[in-house]
């Protein structure tokens, strides 16, 4: 969808009768978009002015398409600025330019993550993706999506211009760390004018009068055969992302649903309710490219970006390729897009969903928007895992939303347990030892599921990493009870989580998922980072907002960290609402340490900090029948 499209001679007409930036509010109020904030209408104004500079007097035709705001299929995401035309072989050329008023000076590389880098977003320094990485990204997104470029071709060309940063300051964005990106799509500065000048009269040399442009817009989304391909060749290499049992019917009924969606129009839900363990994230990826497969557009979603990280890196395997980035997004990706724009979205760990979607408080619920965006919309949801304060995601919120669409519901249970050895048993204990729910396991159960309670966090760091040679994966995990600091959060010699003479870094700060990173296995994760995976042992560390007092299980809300967004309300709430509140703290910091505790397929290993919790725990254990006799 384009927001302004006009010629060359007519773009820079309307900038000379400062008609551009009203052309552009009309238009969104035609489309029904929110403009935005009066910042980006300066933006406009000012970045626009420079494109001015650039094209005028140029070589470029003046008949060359020139459109701004090109919204991009799967994403909320716009392109600042196409031209479109034919290069000197009669080629339909597109140039995608990302405009930035970046300033050298408030901008900084971030070398341990790729494509990353921090600066001056919404009134403080954050991270956020290198200019030539989104022009990349972007090119790649249209090429696997817009059927006209893969039939047409269309050629595209990207690159990046931050016409306020400073030359001085050029090292920080155009270095090796960045090179791979920065060769796709130029990156132009202050003073540049005259280079991208170049540039874009090297890539069009004939004017197409829009005609190009039209072809873009109005290509139908459709995944690239490239990709279908790479995707299906990606899955059947990796023995652990095989269907079993009721996983099966559950991919079955997803990918039939999906079809039957986007034949009748019929908007229809599928709610799957799985504890941990029984595959959730493995069916989810399954149903993805399926769909792909079968010319359905799909994204996974989540709210959390450890399970979409971890995963979308065991489906690459040993490749290099980024190509199925894309098709992994988080669950506030949705606030602008059209009632029925895709075919397909599956949203995993659905509990985690929140009400506002963004950062900046944009957005109504995300469980309306991806039931909106989609046709046909899969739910993959385990309420005993909600664990922050913001958490709406519930089978019942789903349903609501899901009738007010007039949208067809049907509900499947995973039952397969892959996780604490087969077990439903370990579970259901686990919730009767956490006073979760009473249980029928309260006394035990019968499996080979290695249990132990240390008495000291050494022992058991060093029983997790003895364990991590001779398995698959096994990593330590904590309830978020020691501080986080944001300026050592990428040094290994910074030590958060002090016990005695026991000091750890919490999961460092890199550019590989902690689950799955080299020597994480030194680090403590937290439930940020660890939601929605598994491993073979898990280490647990109990911290102090769980304790055993007068016979009970019983949580304190006040030794969680501050730097711990998962309870951030909280004391206004117990001021105002004390029971509710209560109910609430009790709520989300047992299911923190259930699911926690879940984490490991063979093995869980225990620490307290709490010696009554310790005293409690080893009693309840003792009673344990392993099935090991």
């Amino acid at each position: 969808m384009l927001v302004y499209e006009n010629t060359k001679s007519g773009f820079l007409d309307d900038i000379l009768d400062d008609q551009l930036v009203p052309e552009i509010k009309h238009s969104y109020e035609e489309q029904g978009l929110s403009i935005g904030s009066e910042s980006e209408v300066r933006a406009w104004e000012n970045s626009f002015q420079y494109m001015y500079k650039v094209l005028h007097g140029s070589d470029v035709p003046e008949n060359a398409g020139v459109a701004i705001e090109f919204k991009i299929p799967l994403t909320s995401r716009r392109i600042d600025f196409l031209i479109s035309g034919y290069d000197e072989t009669a080629t339909s050329n597109v140039v995608i330019v990302e405009l930035k008023q970046w300033e050298g000076e408030n901008t900084e590389p971030v070398d341990s993550k790729d494509g990353i880098v921090e600066t001056v977003l919404g009134g403080g320094i954050r991270e956020t993706t290198h200019p030539s990485y989104q022009a990349v990204s972007y090119a790649e997104l249209l090429e696997d999506f817009n059927r006209s470029i893969q039939e047409t071709p269309i050629e595209l060309e990207p690159a990046a211009y931050l016409h306020n940063f400073e030359p001085e300051h050029r090292e920080k964005l155009d270095n090796e760390t960045y090179d791979h990106y920065t060769e796709e799509a130029p990156l132009y500065l202050r003073g540049d004018a005259k280079k991208l000048r170049a540039f874009l009269e090297d890539q069009i040399r004939v004017g197409d009068d829009c005609e190009t442009l039209y072809e873009l817009n109005n290509g139908d989304i459709k995944p690239a055969k490239s990709l279908q391909d790479s995707l299906i060749e990606m899955l059947e290499a990796q023995d652990e992302f095989t269907l079993i049992d009721s996983q099966k019917v559950v991919f079955e009924q997803a990918v039939e649903l999906a079809k039957q969606a986007n034949q009748d129009g019929q908007k229809r839900v599928l709610i799957v309710d799985g504890g941990p363990g029984t595959g959730k994230t493995v069916v989810a990826i399954n149903i993805l490219a399926e769909l792909i497969n079968q010319d359905l557009v799909a994204q996974y979603v989540s709210k959390n970006r450890a399970p979409r990280e971890v995963y979308k890196e065991k489906l690459r395997g040993d490749k290099l390729v980024k190509e199925i980035d894309h098709l992994f997004t988080g669950a506030g990706s949705y606030v602008d897009t059209d009632t029925n724009t895709l075919p397909a979205l599956i949203a995993d760990e659905a509990h985690r969903l929140n009400e506002e979607s963004t950062f900046f408080g944009r957005g109504e619920n995300q469980i309306m928007e991806i039931i909106n965006a989609a046709n046909f919309s899969v739910f993959f949801i385990d309420e005993s895992q909600r664990v922050h304060i913001d958490d709406i995601g519930s089978k019942d919120e789903i349903r609501k939303h899901a009738r007010n669409m007039d949208a067809e519901i049907e509900e499947l249970t995973l039952e397969s347990q892959f996780r604490c050895n087969g077990s439903k048993g370990y579970i259901a204990w686990l919730d009767d030892v956490l006073d979760i729910r009473q249980t029928a396991n309260a006394d035990g159960f019968d499996l080979n599921y290695d249990l132990q309670l240390f008495d000291d966090p050494h022992a058991l760091h060093e029983a997790i990493a003895e364990q991590n040679e001779h398995t698959r994966l096994s990593r330590v995990v904590a309830g978020y009870c020691w501080e986080w600091d944001k300026e050592t959060r990428s040094d290994p010699d910074a030590h958060d989580i002090k016990i005695g003479d026991y000091e750890r870094s919490w999961n460092l700060d890199s550019s590989d998922p902690w689950a799955i990173a080299e020597g994480s296995i030194e680090e403590v994760g937290c439930i940020h980072t660890c939601q929605g995976l598994e491993f073979d042992y898990v280490g647990v560390i109990i911290g102090n907002d769980l304790k055993y007092r007068d016979g009970e299980i019983v949580v304190d809300h006040e030794a969680r960290a501050t730097t711990d967004r998962s309870l951030f309300g909280i004391k206004k709430m117990f001021d105002e609402q004390p029971e509710q509140a209560a109910e609430l703290a009790d709520e989300l910091i047992k299911n923190t340490y259930r699911t926690l505790m879940s984490r490991g397929m063979k093995g869980c290993y225990i620490y307290c900090c709490d010696d009554q919790l310790h005293d409690y725990l080893n009693t309840r254990i003792a009673t344990v029948t392993t099935g090991t006799e």
